[in-house]
């Protein structure tokens, strides 16, 4: 919200009966105490309540707000010469002979703005945003790859100055440069952009014919984009002025290039390592072996498990993961996953029932009912009626 001509009449701090002093705190107060005393549903068919609930509001809208206050006490700090400071207004005119635009004028000079606001400023240009999908050995190798990137660009014909080939931007006869045009409201005059050079200050006299005068074409550029090694799904890599044009002299914008990782069909990543399941049978993970793993850079490392490994259990291959910062590699991260067999020959079935003879069921049930306050009563059977294969159930525990 602008500066307004009424700020220069209204005292917004005696409306909520603060000084210009009052801290924030103070403001909010006595804005809620007021608010209460005077909302219309506290004081049905009273005109006057009603009219002071809106000035209320109206007060606390401005010195309320901390930008607000800012420019609301610089504007009447301007014209406070002539207004008796914030008590009112006097002197010739009003304002002891000192002319309200030039007030206003100061106001917004203060904010960036006065003669010459409404020529069009240098203004960067939009980022672009486009995608780029990579296998999962690319992400972690690093690759160079080529990317369409569609939006506005500067006109190679004029080098987005707009004008044709041995002609050049002249300044506006209009507004003579400024960029602005006063306009006459009774007693105030205030300032617009030029309807004739757009605010520019400048104009073509002889258009470009490739972008007609606007220094700017629509592309499909194909840029080169090196994707770094180790780079994660989801990460957004930044070209720094490759995209679009800027305007007034701008600095081009930035493309931005989110990264796409496919998923593999044996790794997974967690962070800078890999992951991995290592399926085992019942005998490898219980007398323990030494098993061959693929490894992302290639080939494969051998690993040693140890006897009574269980499921579940995750093994450290150190920097065989993905590239990290400054040279080093996360790790390659092997879980345990032991297989059971659907279906049993003859001769495994009978082995199996002999080693079966000999576990020691007890402590199973031991481990597993220890502390249950009716341990001493539980055989270890089990209603098979109640039970049931629950795969997500299952699936979910073992994520």
């Amino acid at each position: 919200m602008a500066p307004q001509r009424e700020w220069l009449e209204k005292d917004y701090y005696a409306t909520l009966g603060v000084t210009k002093d009052a801290t924030a705190d103070e403001i909010k107060k006595a804005y809620r105490k007021l608010a209460r005393e005077n909302h219309p549903d506290a004081n049905p068919d009273n005109p006057k309540a009603e009219q002071r609930f809106k000035e209320i509001g109206e007060a606390y809208a401005i010195v309320g707000d901390k930008a607000q206050r800012t420019e609301y006490d610089e504007m009447r700090r301007l014209g406070g010469a002539g207004m008796g400071g914030y008590g009112g207004f006097g002197g010739v005119g009003g304002f002891g002979g000192a002319d309200l635009g030039d007030i206003l004028g100061q106001v917004f000079n203060a904010r960036g703005g006065g003669a010459g606001a409404g020529r069009q400023r240098p203004r960067r240009g939009n980022d672009v945003e486009t995608d780029v999908h990579l296998t999962f050995e690319d992400a972690l190798a690093g690759v160079s790859t080529t990317i369409a990137v569609a939006g506005e660009g500067a006109c190679s014909t004029c080098k987005g100055s707009g004008a044709a080939q041995g002609s050049s931007r002249v300044t506006c006869t209009t507004c003579a440069g400024r960029g602005e045009v006063a306009v006459d409201q009774g007693m105030f005059s205030f300032a617009q952009p030029c309807g004739r050079c757009g605010g520019q200050g400048t104009m073509v006299e002889t258009p470009c014919r490739s972008c007609r005068g606007v220094g700017r074409v629509s592309t499909q550029r194909q840029l080169q984009v090196r994707i770094p090694a180790g780079v994660r799904d989801g990460a957004v890599i930044r070209l720094a002025g490759r995209g679009q044009a800027g305007r007034g002299g701008g600095p081009a914008g930035d493309v931005l290039v989110k990264v796409h990782v496919a998923a593999h069909p044996r790794f997974g990543r967690r962070g800078d390592d890999v992951t991995i399941d290592l399926p085992l049978t019942f005998t490898e993970a219980a007398l323990g072996t030494t098993v061959a793993v693929p490894v992302p850079s290639g080939g494969r490392r051998r690993i040693r498990v140890a006897a009574g490994t269980q499921p579940g259990k995750v093994l450290r291959v150190r920097g065989e993961g993905a590239p990290a910062r400054r040279g080093s590699h996360g790790d390659l991260l092997v879980t345990i996953r032991v297989m059971v067999p659907d279906k049993l020959s003859r001769e495994q079935k009978k082995l199996l029932v002999q080693l079966a003879e000999l576990e020691d069921a007890a402590a199973r049930d031991r481990a597993l009912f220890d502390g249950h306050p009716d341990a001493a009563s539980l055989d270890g059977t089990q209603d098979a009626s109640d039970v049931r294969d629950d795969s997500d159930a299952r699936d979910a525990a073992e994520v």
